[in-house]
């Protein structure tokens, strides 16, 4: 082991490891702080958005022609709620199990825009359970417009779709089984705001912006690990020169 140390290969080798392994670390820490910028600016472009003026239906749907990111915009949509046809989405609200209820809004052309109206709770299910609020007649609504999901999200179960449960928002399950032609559905939602209800139900503005921020904490730690490292080598390297000197 003594020849081992005294190679110099081999101090050449622990040097190029402590190197590589202290340029890892710091690589890491950069990463985390070049994602904490790109998040900073991607939660003030959602608030912005959010704060922004209504556009109409048709501009948020040339948008999301092009390829343009739609989430979050807020737009304004008329026509008529086949309340017979809503969708139930299990949801909670302040901890409490329910569902948010997505309502098919048939457009003056005959095109249909899948609305959530907001929450319910569990036994408040079933539409006879709140009457006052099937919206009846031309309904205009304001929301947040959302994407449509490209597949089921990894651990999220299969929709229920004979409970007319769904776990997760399939827009295109939620059409045909309610017997909606999808060519003549919108690919995508909107999240009605929190424009009261009759009986106060649905409540509306449930939308959560679901984006952790946890960047900085991941940049400290990688910043911290390479300090460490920096702090280890450097009182291992004194106290070979210093072997006579008091460890406390």
């Amino acid at each position: 082991m003594t020849a081992r140390r005294a190679n110099p290969f081999w101090q050449v080798g622990k040097v190029l490891i402590l190197i590589v392994a202290l340029g890892i670390l710091l690589a890491l820490g950069t990463w985390q702080v070049q994602r904490l910028h790109w998040k900073e600016g991607l939660l003030a472009d959602i608030a912005e958005r959010q704060a922004a003026a209504p556009v109409p239906l048709a501009a948020i749907e040339a948008m999301a022609a092009s390829g343009g990111d739609i989430e979050y915009r807020v737009v304004t949509a008329t026509g008529q709620y086949l309340n017979n046809k809503e969708r139930h989405f299990f949801a909670t609200l302040d901890g409490n199990p329910g569902f948010h209820i997505y309502t098919p809004l048939q457009l003056a052309d005959g095109r249909y825009l899948f609305v959530n109206r907001g929450f319910v709770p569990y036994d408040a299910k079933e539409p006879e359970k709140r009457v006052q609020g099937q919206l009846t007649g031309e309904q205009t609504v304001t929301g947040l417009a959302r994407a449509k999901l490209a597949g089921q999200p990894s651990g999220i179960p299969d929709n229920d779709l004979a409970k007319n449960i769904f776990y997760w928002k399939d827009l295109d399950a939620m059409a045909d089984s309610d017997g909606l032609p999808k060519d003549k559905v919108l690919p995508f939602f909107v999240d009605a705001d929190k424009t009261p209800n009759p009986q106060g139900l649905p409540i509306g503005g449930v939308t959560i912006v679901d984006l952790p921020n946890d960047h900085l904490q991941y940049a400290l730690t990688w910043y911290g690990l390479a300090a460490a490292l920096v702090a280890i080598v450097a009182v291992s390297w004194w106290r070979k020169r210093h072997p006579d000197a008091p460890t406390q």
